[in-house]
């Protein structure tokens, strides 16, 4: 694509991402209060199987992995400072490695670079607003970017206005880099909240 799409609208972009985000958690906790009154359904139609009794257990599951999910995979607040911190810039070209199922959310490994350019870093995006997909209009072009490759940013699709953070895949391998930025590139990092690793997926402990 020689000539870039219009530069996305930013508080649309955010927008969009949001609503994303609401949906998904009006959706999860409908699905929790379902589950929650499957008893209590059962035991007013004189129900009295055990599975119903699972509902519960289920529901609260439920709730569980949606407060990982936000708690660590919702990252729309970063992508916001990032986005008010860094210039977007456009890459032309989106190369998708592969996908993780993670508890946080879908995590891929992608290189945003510029056609003729080489030694684009791997990068680790998830989806700001917890949707688990693959944006497929990034595979008919490139990607927005805001941000700083040795720290990480935000990557928004044209088209689409999905909105993906991203940081480095390999995170040490870009430690000498950073600690040797000079004052201004690592003060920008902090003003965004990106100076630090921030996707590390949640431990959860199952004891059998």
């Amino acid at each position: 694509m020689d000539n870039p799409p219009k530069v996305p609208d930013i508080a649309q972009v955010l927008k969009h991402n949001r609503t994303l985000l609401y949906r998904h958690i009006a959706t999860r906790l409908a699905l929790a209060l379902v589950l929650f009154a499957v008893p209590l359904v059962a035991h007013l139609v004189g129900w009295d199987a055990a599975l119903p009794v699972f509902g519960v257990p289920a529901g609260v599951l439920v709730l569980i992995f949606l407060a990982l999910r936000l708690g660590h995979g919702a990252r729309i607040k970063v992508c916001e400072k990032v986005l008010h911190t860094y210039p977007l810039e456009y890459r032309t070209r989106v190369s998708k490695k592969n996908t993780e199922w993670k508890y946080l959310g879908d995590v891929h490994t992608v290189r945003l670079s510029v056609r003729g350019q080489h030694g684009a870093p791997s990068l680790r995006a998830i989806n700001a607003s917890t949707v688990r997909r693959w944006p497929k209009e990034a595979e008919e072009g490139g990607a927005w970017f805001a941000g700083d490759l040795a720290f990480g940013g935000v990557m928004i699709v044209p088209g689409s206005n999905d909105m993906l953070f991203v940081q480095p895949a390999d995170w040490e391998k870009y430690e000498q880099e950073r600690a040797q930025a000079d004052p201004q590139r690592r003060a920008l990092a902090e003003q965004a909240g990106i100076s630090r690793l921030l996707e590390k997926e949640p431990r959860i402990l199952v004891h059998g």
